[in-house]
């Protein structure tokens, strides 16, 4: 019997209300949050759970981090919401700031993750018309296999997940998939009339693949030589999460475009953006594009605060340090229970002997024992930490991962 069998009290009636009234997209672990600090969620009632999620990474420097709560707060009490239709003092100082973190001219901020790349794939398809010549209707960019870069229309048209597909139809024309880390794929697929290349530096939902070491290298040279975007989502493997800036930096690739979201709300508020260079996000004008809650005065000033924080590099540190011991950790349990590890940084995704269950059944188990982390293609686990976690809590957190594989080896 697992938790979610045995559910009482606040717990069992504020998912029952949730059940009840909220679309049954998504199936959560029977967890109901009510604070959380640090890298530690607290439930309804009292149950403290080390978050090894970390919302997908949109919470890196942790839950209630004081300097982006205090930014929050002094924003509250000025000023939340304009719209684009007038200027506001804190849309300016962000845009700066965000360009120069990643070395850009501009920045088109958005809200949420698929927001941001919808924008970038409507950029590059204005970039194709205006700059490159190619006619309506004609452009095409080229993704990459077992992708995840949201699931608005377009972008599931080029997904290969049937769940996010299955009776969505239909579809947005223009894409042209590859196997992700086939650099020659992508040269092969590469015509006249493509505008763009979108990738994940490293994929997150497929399970933290990391390509090889000449893929990003060599996109970058192609891209350069037929004139193509090379688009990077780094949405959640940006900002510090794989022990650099970006995850681009890790093969010393510097993409046109940067695709960012989750972690720059520093877990506060939705905030995206594309950020890319005066002759690419140029192309757009007044009416082509834009959002009511984009770009809007409290998320810019955290905005603002994350910048700095990403300045000072304590958490790309962290990340490449702890993610160094995190992987060790986990690699010794290879061979007891797990097949494989893969990642970088705080970010690792772990495939299980199926024969112990599915990772639905074993983040249950961890949740039981007070860990908390997520299951993907379904013998997969992803553990990614807010970055302040320390070295004894992952300690702790692998060694409760251990006592669940052995016990569910134990009645394998």
């Amino acid at each position: 019997m697992t938790m979610a069998d045995t559910l009482t009290g606040a717990t069992a009636e504020a998912i029952a209300l949730d059940n009840a009234y909220a679309a049954h997209n998504y199936s959560p672990l029977p967890v109901v949050a009510s604070h959380a600090r640090g890298a530690w969620i607290t439930d309804v009632e009292g149950r403290r759970y080390l978050d090894c999620l970390a919302a997908y990474s949109a919470v890196n420097f942790g839950h209630h981090n004081d300097e982006i709560v205090a930014a929050a707060h002094r924003q509250l009490d000025a000023l939340t919401l304009v719209s684009r239709a007038f200027h506001s003092d804190q849309l300016g100082p962000f845009c700066a700031a965000l360009a120069g973190l990643c070395g850009k001219d501009m920045v088109l901020p958005m809200n949420s993750g698929a927001e941001a790349v919808e924008s970038g794939l409507k950029i590059a398809r204005k970039w194709g018309a205006d700059v490159k010549g190619i006619a309506a209707g004609m452009a095409n960019i080229v993704v990459a296999e077992n992708n995840f870069h949201g699931r608005t229309i377009s972008i599931v048209s080029f997904s290969s997940d049937d769940t996010a597909r299955g009776g969505f139809g239909p579809f947005t024309p223009g894409f042209r998939s590859v196997p992700f880390g086939d650099a020659d794929a992508v040269a092969a697929a590469i015509d006249e009339n493509t505008v763009a290349v979108l990738i994940e530096p490293i994929q997150g939902e497929a399970g933290i693949i990391v390509p090889p070491d000449d893929y990003l290298p060599r996109l970058r040279a192609v891209c350069t030589q037929r004139n193509v975007l090379l688009i990077a989502d780094e949405i959640q493997s940006g900002l510090a999460r794989t022990g650099h800036t970006f995850a681009c930096d890790h093969w010393g690739v510097v993409p046109d475009v940067y695709l960012l979201g989750k972690a720059l709300g520093g877990g506060v508020v939705p905030l995206s953006a594309v950020v890319a260079d005066r002759d690419i996000l140029g192309v757009l004008h007044p009416g082509e594009h834009g959002s009511t809650f984009g770009g809007n005065p409290l998320a810019a000033a955290i905005g603002s605060t994350v910048v700095d924080i990403l300045r000072r590099g304590e958490f790309q540190s962290r990340s490449a340090e702890l993610g160094l011991h995190l992987h060790a950790r986990l690699r010794s349990l290879i061979g007891h229970g797990v097949l494989a590890v893969r990642g970088m940084g705080l970010w690792a995704g772990v495939d299980i002997d199926e024969r112990l269950g599915t990772g639905k059944q074993l983040s249950l188990a961890l949740a039981e024992r007070g860990v908390l982390v997520k299951d993907t293609h379904g013998s997969t686990l992803r553990f990614a930490p807010p970055l302040v976690i320390t070295a004894e809590e992952i300690d702790w957190a692998v060694g409760q991962f251990a006592s669940v594989l052995a016990q569910a080896g134990a009645h394998s």
